[in-house]
């Protein structure tokens, strides 16, 4: 297994894509069936994105949290929709685990969008890979590690505070969330026990 790799060789690879559904759930009549098929998994993929920032000392607020099965990505629009009771009650579960790319930051910001949040079952990816040698932190080079494929971040710092995602929006966030679930498979098919272990975010003081 490589230890890094370059832009260079990155731009050489395959684009990745996400061949699941696609839900985007802005409305809270939709938040109860996208949290009852996410209940059904063990384990899920996650990640965020906030409206970027551009002056120094503006903060960003998190607009979209996306949970991915190995089938489907839920893009919950909380700049619409806040933090539902359901959907709460997910992102608290110890027992399902929300596997991503430095959970423990997005935890932070979910935290200070809703105070009464209490997150758990977070298990943050770049406190798993150094264990195997990986050294690069990014998803992107981390995916292009594992698959020797390339995930664009062309998407990265469009709005996403705006009325409608776009598909370009759509398919970004939900991949960014699908490999994550990957890249955990992937490492957990590796000679190592209790890896979610390992991973699992550190208890914060409230911010």
């Amino acid at each position: 297994m490589l230890s890094s790799i370059t832009k260079e060789e990155i731009g050489k690879l395959d684009k990745a894509t996400f061949t699941g559904e696609i839900v985007v759930v802005d409305s809270l009549p939709q938040v109860e069936s996208a949290v009852a098929a996410l209940e059904q998994c063990a384990i899920i993929g996650m990640d965020t994105e906030s409206k970027p920032v551009f002056k120094k000392y503006e903060r960003q607020s998190v607009a979209l949290v996306q949970l991915s099965s190995e089938s489907c990505c839920y893009l919950f629009r909380i700049n619409k929709i806040g933090i539902p009771p359901r959907l709460q009650g997910l992102l608290e579960r110890e027992d399902i685990l929300k596997v991503g790319l430095d959970l423990c930051g997005d935890r932070r910001q979910l935290r200070r969008f809703s105070p009464e949040l209490h997150p758990q079952g977070f298990v943050d990816l770049q406190r798993l890979t150094p264990a195997y040698g990986i050294h690069d932190l990014g998803l992107q080079k981390i995916y292009a590690i594992l698959f020797g494929e390339k995930i664009s971040k062309r998407a990265q710092l469009t709005n996403w505070e705006a009325a409608t995602l776009t598909p370009a929006q759509q398919s970004y966030a939900a991949l960014d969330a699908y490999a994550c679930l990957r890249i955990y498979h992937r490492l957990e098919s590796e000679p190592m026990p209790l890896l979610h272990h390992f991973g699992l975010c550190p208890e914060q003081p409230s911010p």
